[in-house]
């Protein structure tokens, strides 16, 4: 299946919902999303005030995402459908998302649980430096590599 990753449009934010309400792990309701202030109104102003967040696209529509807080150097969010896990999807949407980051910031930062696959896939990517956050959660960094990014 040939996978197409592209920026995210407002369109596009129905489908990242299903994404995002789909994993087994770190799985999250809409109405917990929206107690958090994630909502479709708020993914939509994201996506239209910057390059924020780009989507997968294959056979079946949108199959993942990536989203960055460009103003804090965040990665905010990164998942795959589970039928699409281990494919290297993830992979690609987590190192745009870095190459977006590391333009306007020297070293990016992301929070997930300590005890989850996705704490070990960052780690396989090269972010490091943990930090624990108490109740499971710690934050992972990863530097700019010397001649990456403009440093902005």
């Amino acid at each position: 299946m040939n996978i197409e990753i592209r920026p995210a449009l407002p369109s596009d934010v129905t489908a990242i919902f299903h994404v995002r309400t789909a994993v087994t792990e770190n799985a999250l309701t809409m109405a917990e999303l929206t107690k958090m202030g994630i909502t479709a109104q708020s993914v939509t102003d994201m996506i239209a005030a910057g390059p924020c967040a780009w989507v997968a696209v294959g056979g079946d529509g949108v199959i993942g995402f990536a989203m960055i807080d460009a103003v804090e150097g965040a990665l905010f969010a990164a998942f795959v459908l589970p039928s699409h896990e281990g494919r290297g999807i993830g992979r690609r949407l987590v190192e745009l998302a870095e190459r977006q980051l590391f333009e306007r910031h020297p070293l990016c930062w992301l929070e997930t649980g300590k005890a989850t696959r996705a704490a070990g896939f960052y780690r396989r990517l090269g972010w490091s430096n943990e930090q624990d956050l108490g109740n499971g959660d710690i934050r992972l960094e990863k530097r700019r590599a010397p001649g990456q990014g403009l440093g902005r």
